[in-house]
């Protein structure tokens, strides 16, 4: 696949949408998946999880402020936006 050809700012959504998905399920899922684990179970699945999440973010924002041009300001912005947008059908 060509990503060259997706706009830098639509490059930086699309991998903080992936990355919050994979953030939600490491602090959620655990609850439901290994409802019967030790707790430290579920942490280190969590941990695992959560480590999918910062190989996405971080490129995403290192995208979104160097390449895109977006501020600081506009990244948390929209970060909080897609955390709502993937957290409420989780919930639901």
């Amino acid at each position: 696949m060509n990503f060259s050809a997706i706009p830098l700012a639509l490059q930086a959504v699309l991998l903080l949408v992936a990355a919050n998905v994979f953030m939600t399920f490491a602090w959620y899922g655990h609850l439901k998946s290994l409802a019967n684990s030790p707790w430290y179970t579920a942490a280190l699945v969590s941990w695992g999880i959560a480590l999918m999440e910062y190989l996405l973010q971080v490129p995403a924002n290192r995208i979104g402020f160097h390449e895109a041009g977006l501020q600081v300001g506009q990244l948390k912005i929209m970060q909080e936006v897609i955390t709502l947008a993937v957290f409420v059908p989780f919930s639901v």
